[in-house]
């Protein structure tokens, strides 16, 4: 397991939280994701082999919101 953060700055109220984590922890691959609203950050939980930063990415998208990987 890793932790992968991304960062997003479209966040507009406290419901795209749910929105996001629901969608994140639904992933195959994925054992927790933690969005952190006042920050855009997004922690996520996952094994790299199948679920890829690159999938995350595309989940959170899929749920309406842009986010991108980072450092911290």
């Amino acid at each position: 397991m890793t932790t992968t953060v991304l960062r997003s700055d479209e966040f507009s109220c406290p419901s795209c939280v749910v929105k996001i984590e629901k969608a994140l922890a639904a992933t195959p691959g994925v054992t927790s994701a933690k969005v952190h609203f006042n920050t855009g950050r997004i922690e996520v939980e996952h094994d790299p082999a199948s679920a890829p930063v690159a999938a995350l990415v595309s989940v959170v998208k899929s749920a309406g919101y842009e986010a991108r990987p980072t450092a911290f």
